[in-house]
């Protein structure tokens, strides 16, 4: 066994390991992410490689397994992000190994190439330990919270990490 993790962009022809991933990110924690597993579960095999259009998609394995997944958007948003970070989720089994950073150490290597240089991302206030995870990773809070659009009645924290 290797015991470490490696990162790995998704191209649309991976579409099936990002849909297993995702669903399993939206049945452990369907409260932290805007998507619904019933809604993406039913999504066609042309829906899924559809999202490799807008979006890139970054998992983590170790051994050989996909234990975290997050994806980003090329963009110009708030407080000078370039690119926004969404669905960052690891299994609860293998967390506390480094894979959301070395997700992040990916992002590095390749910022400037992809345009990736300021990350801004959204996490809901109630999840704490993700925040603090977050932190540690070099983003920091801007702005006040915002009610989801997604989750009327939810509020999320914008934070940013730039290079």
């Amino acid at each position: 066994m290797s015991n470490h993790v490696h990162c790995h962009e998704l191209s649309a022809d991976e579409w099936n390991r990002l849909r297993t991933i995702r669903l399993a990110s939206l049945l452990d924690s369907p409260d932290a992410f805007g998507g619904k597993h019933e809604k993406e579960s039913a999504m066609s095999e042309e829906e899924w490689r559809e999202l490799f259009k807008k979006n890139s998609y970054l998992v983590a394995s170790y051994d050989g397994e996909d234990i975290a997944m997050m994806f980003l958007e090329k963009l110009r948003g708030d407080f000078g992000a370039t690119c926004w970070v969404g669905g960052c989720w690891s299994n609860p089994k293998f967390r506390g190994r480094g894979a959301v950073r070395a997700m992040f150490n990916y992002v590095d290597s390749v910022a400037e190439e992809k345009g990736w240089q300021i990350q801004g991302l959204g996490v809901f206030v109630v999840n704490t330990s993700a925040i603090a995870a977050y932190e540690s990773l070099g983003f920091k809070a801007m702005g006040e919270p915002q009610e989801s659009t997604r989750r009327p009645g939810s509020f999320y924290q914008r934070m940013i990490r730039g290079l």
